[in-house]
């Protein structure tokens, strides 16, 4: 069973709703925009030597600008990057700023895969009404890094912001889902993240 929790930021009163050790909710009486989410899955490529995983993560929704902000942070697990992510669904971009590079990847914005701010919100709220997530499952994106961006202002005030300084560079999907070989693999690296009811592997890798 997947185990969320949702809290507002430092020094915000909240309430505390439990089911058993099902899931459990800390979220503020007042609508607030910032979450901290955790959740326990079940990862088939670890699993049984390693049982459930943990995915941590700060949700920031901004309804009136139309943006999200997601900030993964150091992963108590191996193979996965910390990283601030913007969704734009305004400018229609998605933004990566791995932190463990230093490096910005942009792309257009995967809108089967992200919720839109106001179907994110509205996940949050029915999670603490008790609609529970069903086990959740790992999606896999595999991008590849395409050239360099060379001015970030054109992508919008968001990611200008988060990518200012940074090397950033534009990305492209893989069409087809192809194993990738062991050499791909150490060029490639890994961001877990949540921005839907399964928990989403986004692959970044250089060309070869």
């Amino acid at each position: 069973m997947v185990k969320i929790s949702f809290q507002s930021v430092a020094g915000q009163k909240v309430e505390k709703e439990s089911d058993g050790d099902k899931t459990e909710i800390l979220i503020p009486h007042r609508m607030e925009n910032l979450f901290h989410c955790r959740v326990l899955y079940e990862d088939s490529v670890y699993a049984p030597l390693r049982g459930r995983q943990e995915l941590e993560e700060n949700v920031g929704i901004y309804l009136a600008d139309n943006y999200e902000k997601i900030t993964v942070p150091v992963p108590h697990f191996g193979g996965s990057d910390p990283a601030d992510i913007i969704h734009d669904f305004h400018r229609g971009l998605t933004a990566y700023h791995d932190i463990a590079l230093d490096k910005c990847y942009v792309i257009e914005l995967n809108t089967t895969i992200v919720m839109p701010p106001r179907n994110l919100w509205e996940l949050l709220i029915n999670v603490k009404k008790g609609t529970y997530l069903p086990q959740t499952y790992i999606i896999h994106e595999e991008m590849m890094v395409t050239g360099k961006v060379h001015n970030i202002h054109q992508l919008g005030p968001f990611i200008s912001r988060l990518c200012n300084g940074k090397d950033t560079y534009r990305l492209k999907r893989r069409v087809t889902h192809r194993r990738i070989s062991k050499r791909e693999a150490s060029d490639c690296n890994h961001i877990r993240h949540l921005e839907n009811t399964f928990v989403v592997e986004t692959i970044i890798c250089n060309e070869a």
